[in-house]
């Protein structure tokens, strides 16, 4: 584990951004269901915002309330980062499984950044962004139970 600079860490944040948003993209050909598909761009879009609110912070900084890129940060949130990866021919549940995996580790990754800023609109937009990852979570459950419990004509 050890400690990372917060540069670092920023910009470990900001490749995975960009992979959550391409892995939406990739999904929402993987799903026939509309309203899943629909879920998933804007999911894909969330995940697009929080990578330009990191490249600003990364490269502006955020006055008072944010912390020097070269502050050390050991607060053993990069371990939950690492998500399974999706094969090819997988169930559409597994696939939403691997989502709401990666949400989760996502919302842990904001709250821990969250808890080393001092009070201000650093820290409430990372809480924000914390939240908006549990929201995501809930939704790839959602069409995780649907998908792995479907409705039958019984009922």
């Amino acid at each position: 584990m050890g400690t990372r600079d917060l540069s670092a860490i920023i910009d470990l944040a900001i490749s995975k951004e960009e992979e959550a948003y391409d892995f939406y993209m990739e999904l929402v050909n993987m799903v026939d269901d509309r309203a899943a598909k629909d879920a998933l761009q804007v999911v894909a879009g969330e995940e697009k915002k929080h990578k330009e609110f990191l490249v600003n912070y990364r490269d502006k900084g955020y006055g008072d309330t944010g912390l020097e890129m070269t502050t050390v940060v050991d607060y053993k949130i990069a371990e939950h980062l690492e998500a399974p990866e999706p094969k090819a021919g997988m169930e559409s549940k597994d696939v939403f499984l691997i989502a709401a995996h990666r949400e989760k580790s996502a919302n842990e990754f904001y709250l821990g950044l969250a808890s080393i800023h001092p009070a201000g609109p650093t820290k409430d937009m990372l809480l924000q962004m914390a939240r908006e990852e549990l929201k995501h979570k809930e939704k790839m459950e959602y069409y995780y139970a649907n998908a792995a419990f479907p409705q039958t004509s019984g009922g």
